[in-house]
C-alpha cells in the first residue's frame, strides 16, 4: 500500500484527506517516481473549490491533489525511454503529485532531470510556476533596459517573475503589501504597495515611465500599465482570472516555450535565480499547509515532504 491526498467533493482544505491507496506500478511505457517532495500552488487549492476550473484540467471526483513534484525514479516500464532507475527527477502531474508515487508517460515532456546541485525541495515547486513567470515575461518580449511593472511580486509565481526579470537586465517594481517591502528588495525588486493611489506611486519611483507590465494576481497592475502608457501587447495577465483589456496577453505555464525549465533549472544551480522556501510539512499536515498556502502572505513557497 501507498499513501496520496484524494478528496470525494469539492472544498476548503477540509475536503483533503490522506488516504492508504494500492501501490501503482509502472505500464510498459511508463516510469514511477517516488515522491520526496510537492511544491503547493494556488492553482492547487483554486481546483479544490472550483468545479468549473476542475474541469478544464480534466479532473473529476473523486481527485487527487497537488501539481508539483520531485523525486526519484524507482521503477522503469519495459518500453519506457529517456529515464532510468535511481534518476533523480521533477516535474508536473495536475490532480495528482503529493502521493507516495507518481507515474509518467515516456517519452516525458512533463518531467525533468534534477541538476546535481538542486534540491528536490528547490525542484518540487518549479514546474508550475517557473513556466507561468517565463511564459508571462516572454509573451511581453521583455528585454534588457525595460523597467516593468510585476503584480503580485510576492507571490509562488512573483518570485520567479521578478529574478527572471532581473536576469533580462530590466528594472524590476513589483507591487505587494508593505509586509514583505524587506524580501522584495532581497531579491533585486523596487517594491510599491498594490491598492488605490498606485499609479501615483509608480509614476513617482519611475517618473521616466514604464514599458513593460505583467499581473501575476488580479488586473490591477495591467491596468495601471496601461493608464501609463504602456502599449497592451507588453503587458500580460496570467491565464486564470478575469478577461483581461483588449489586445492584453493572457499566459500561463502551458505557453512557456522549449527549454525554459532548463534554463531556470541551470540559474538555480547557478546562484542566479533563488527560491525561498516559506514553510515544510509533511504529508499528513496537507490541510494546515493548504491553509497557509491559500492566506496568501508567506514570502516563498510551501513544501510538502513525503
Amino acid at each position: 500500500m501507498s499513501k496520496a491526498v484524494r478528496y470525494r467533493r469539492f472544498g476548503g482544505p477540509e475536503v483533503l484527506e490522506l488516504h492508504e491507496i494500492p501501490e501503482p506500478h509502472a505500464a510498459p511505457d511508463e516510469v514511477r517516481v517516488r515522491v520526496t517532495a510537492a511544491g503547493l500552488n494556488p492553482m492547487d487549492w483554486q481546483i479544490t473549490t472550483q468545479p468549473d476550473m476542475a474541469a478544464r484540467f480534466g479532473i473529476t471526483l473523486p481527485a487527487g491533489f497537488g501539481s508539483d513534484f520531485a523525486g526519484v525514479v524507482d521503477e522503469v516500464g519495459s518500453e519506457a525511454t529517456g529515464f532510468a532507475t535511481g534518476d533523480r527527477v521533477y516535474g508536473g502531474a495536475i490532480g495528482r503529485s503529493v502521493a507516495d508515487f507518481v507515474l509518467v508517460k515516456t517519452p516525458a515532456t512533463t518531467i525533468w532531470p534534477t541538476p546535481e546541485g538542486v534540491a528536490d525541495e528547490v525542484a518540487g515547486t518549479l514546474p508550475v510556476s517557473g513556466l507561468t513567470a517565463s511564459a508571462a515575461l516572454a509573451s511581453i518580449g521583455l528585454r534588457t533596459g525595460d523597467t516593468v511593472l510585476i503584480g503580485g511580486a510576492a507571490g509562488g509565481v512573483g518570485i520567479f517573475a521578478v529574478q527572471l526579470a532581473k536576469l533580462a537586465g530590466a528594472r524590476v517594481l513589483g507591487t505587494a503589501s508593505e509586509g514583505t517591502f524587506g524580501f522584495l528588495r532581497g531579491l533585486g525588486v523596487e517594491p510599491v504597495a498594490y491598492g488605490p493611489g498606485l499609479v501615483d506611486r509608480v509614476r513617482a519611483l519611475a517618473p521616466e515611465g514604464i514599458t513593460a507590465a505583467t499581473d501575476l494576481f488580479g488586473r490591477e497592475a495591467a491596468e495601471v500599465a496601461l493608464k501609463l502608457g504602456v502599449a497592451p501587447q507588453r503587458v500580460s495577465v496570467v491565464a486564470d482570472g478575469p478577461a483581461p483589456p483588449p489586445g492584453v496577453h493572457k499566459a500561463g505555464a502551458l505557453d512557456a516555450g522549449p527549454g525554459a525549465m532548463e534554463r531556470i533549472a541551470d540559474a538555480i544551480r547557478s546562484g542566479g535565480i533563488t527560491v525561498p522556501i516559506a514553510a515544510t510539512f509533511p504529508v499528513e499536515q496537507i490541510r494546515e499547509a493548504v491553509t497557509k498556502q491559500a492566506e496568501r502572505h508567506v514570502h516563498g513557497k510551501i513544501v510538502i515532504a513525503l
